[in-house]
C-alpha cells in the first residue's frame, strides 16, 4: 500500500462500508465487537492474514473497482 498508512486504509474502508460491512467482508471480530479504528489496527498489525484481506479489499474497492461492488 504505497504511500498509505494502515490507519488511512482502515478509515477509508470503514467510511465506505461501515463497521457492519467490514465485518461481513473481512470476517473478523475486530470489526464486529465494539469496533474502533484503534482496536482494529492493533489486531491487524498482529494478524497478517487479516491485514492482507483488508489491503485486498482496499485495492478492489478504490484502485481497481468493479461496477458491481458494494
Amino acid at each position: 500500500m504505497h504511500g498509505l498508512t494502515l490507519e488511512q486504509v482502515v478509515t477509508k474502508l470503514v467510511d465506505y462500508y461501515g463497521w457492519d460491512g467490514m465485518a461481513d467482508k473481512i470476517g473478523t471480530n475486530c470489526f464486529r465487537n465494539d469496533p474502533s479504528v484503534k482496536s482494529s489496527l492493533t489486531f491487524l498489525r498482529k494478524t497478517q492474514w487479516a491485514r492482507d484481506k483488508v489491503e485486498k479489499l482496499y485495492i478492489a474497492t478504490f484502485v481497481n473497482p468493479s461496477p458491481w461492488r458494494k
